[in-house]
Formats: C-alpha cells, sequence, structure tokens
C-alpha cells in the first residue's frame, strides 16, 4: 500500500457553504504530515473527513486503501481523530479509561500503566476523568493513542490548551510513531519544532493553498 490517505477533488459543504473545497491530497504510508493554516481555513473538517466523521459532499477518496464512503467501520478500527474533545468516559477513572480502549481495540493491558506515566498522570489513576481539567482530559487522550497505536492518527489542535511539558507529550507521541511506521496528520495553526513533520501543506478558505518547502 503506497498511500495512507488519497483525496480527489473532495469538497464538504455546510447549508451550502463549502469548508473544503477540490481539495486534492495524497500522504503516503508512514509521512507526518503538517496541515498549517489559520483558524477556519478547514483544517478540522479535512481531518473529519479523513477519520470518516464526515462524508465528502462531492469527490472521493480512500483511507489506508479503503474507501472513505463505503468502508467507514474499517477505517474508523483503524484511525484515531483527536481533536477538541478528548473523548474520555466521565464516569470512568484515568486507568479504566485506557483499559476500556484496550477492550475494544485488541490492544495489550499491559500498556495501560505506562502510557499513563508518560501522560504524567499515574497519580491519578483511579480519579475519575469527569473531575480532570481540560489539559488533564488531552494528557488522557494522548495516552489513549500510545495504547492504541493506530494506523493513522489525526491530531487537531493538539497543543490547545496544554502547558509547556504536556506539548512536548505530543511530540513524543508523534516521534515514536514515525518509528514504527505510523502516518500521522498534525492540523495546527502553531509551528511544532524543527524536524518533527516530513512535509508541510497549508489550507486558506478551504483549499489548499501551498507546499511548505521543507
Amino acid at each position: 500500500m503506497a498511500d495512507a490517505v488519497r483525496l480527489d477533488r473532495v469538497t464538504r459543504l455546510f447549508d451550502g457553504a463549502a469548508a473544503v473545497t477540490a481539495l486534492d491530497l495524497t500522504v503516503p504510508v508512514g509521512e507526518v504530515l503538517l496541515v498549517e493554516g489559520a483558524n477556519g481555513s478547514g483544517k478540522s473538517t479535512l481531518l473529519r473527513v479523513v477519520a470518516t466523521a464526515l462524508s465528502p459532499t462531492f469527490g472521493s477518496g480512500t483511507v489506508l486503501g479503503a474507501d472513505l464512503v463505503r468502508h467507514r467501520s474499517w477505517i474508523r478500527a483503524r484511525v484515531e481523530l483527536l481533536g477538541h474533545e478528548s473523548r474520555c468516559y466521565p464516569d470512568l477513572t484515568a486507568a479504566e479509561n485506557l483499559r476500556f480502549v484496550c477492550s475494544l481495540f485488541g490492544a495489550a493491558p499491559a500498556g495501560v500503566g505506562p502510557a499513563l506515566e508518560r501522560a504524567g498522570l499515574e497519580d491519578v489513576a483511579d480519579v475519575r476523568a469527569g473531575s480532570f481539567s481540560q489539559g488533564m482530559r488531552q494528557r488522557l487522550a494522548l495516552a489513549r493513542t500510545l495504547v492504541r497505536r493506530p494506523e493513522l492518527l489525526l491530531l487537531d489542535e493538539p497543543y490547545a490548551a496544554l502547558d509547556a511539558d504536556a506539548r512536548g507529550l505530543v511530540d513524543d507521541v508523534v516521534t515514536e510513531g514515525r518509528r514504527w511506521g505510523q502516518t500521522v496528520l498534525l492540523a495546527s495553526h502553531e509551528a511544532p519544532p524543527a524536524g518533527l513533520v516530513d512535509r508541510t501543506v497549508r489550507m486558506d478558505a478551504g483549499r489548499l493553498a501551498a507546499e511548505v518547502p521543507a
């Protein structure tokens, strides 16, 4: 499989207005791609289309070789979107959240403790996630990606609401994924550390405006 993501002339409309317009994008397997652009440029919509949370209004595409529309369930089992909502279960503890992820996706429960430690949550492992701050919930979401190890990781403004230490956790997650061949799309209006990404594209008003030299 040569490409993790391939979009052909994808457009997504909301109430007749285009959030993404005639977008062509190819992301090879194992690439770390930065999608930069101002708020409202279409970055989040792009990631949600790739995650199959939204269907294209027009155009077509594949993710990990599967059709975006016809094979949504198959794609969702292999893709993780970390967006503005942390997707943690508030009535479960931090550890229970990760163990539940293991049961859903067949991940090894032995990874729960190390993931919580790397996320700086080992001292609150038995605390319900509903009591966590936004930054702590974001840390838990990042720990989820460490446990699950999806083939394609989509990070939508992952640095938001994080302190300096936790921002480093985002970079660690991306770096670790690169080592074992994970494909990452990182959407951000903030520049990540030098050397973290392989390629950068810029979005403006729902279109890919430019590819930025490395």
